[in-house]
């Protein structure tokens, strides 16, 4: 299992414009073979902070990710919505255990 966690950054007053796109590509995601978990949530403390959660069953499911048009048309988003610092990180992960 892949866990990919991190944040991006645009500014608080796009956020507007940011969430029908930012939930065209949540959806198509969590519609994907391999997508185990797929959201995003605004920071309460840091206006324009989105956190990224997702989770995928191995590699090659990632790596189709990585084609899809959805992608695409997110990444094409990023200039106007002035995405510029994005900080995500993927780890190797076992099962899950309660605490």
């Amino acid at each position: 299992m892949l866990l990919i966690v991190g944040t991006v950054r645009l500014p608080a007053h796009n956020l507007e414009a940011a969430r029908p796109i930012m939930q065209r590509m949540a959806e198509a995601s969590r519609a994907e073979d391999g997508c185990a978990q797929y959201s995003y949530a605004e920071d309460l403390f840091d206006p324009g902070l989105i956190h990224v959660k997702e989770m995928w069953v191995d590699q090659h499911a990632l790596d189709r990710h990585f084609a899809t048009a959805h992608l695409a048309e997110w990444r094409a988003a990023w200039p106007d919505l002035g995405i510029g610092e994005r900080d995500l990180r993927v780890y190797d992960v076992g099962e899950p255990r309660s605490t």
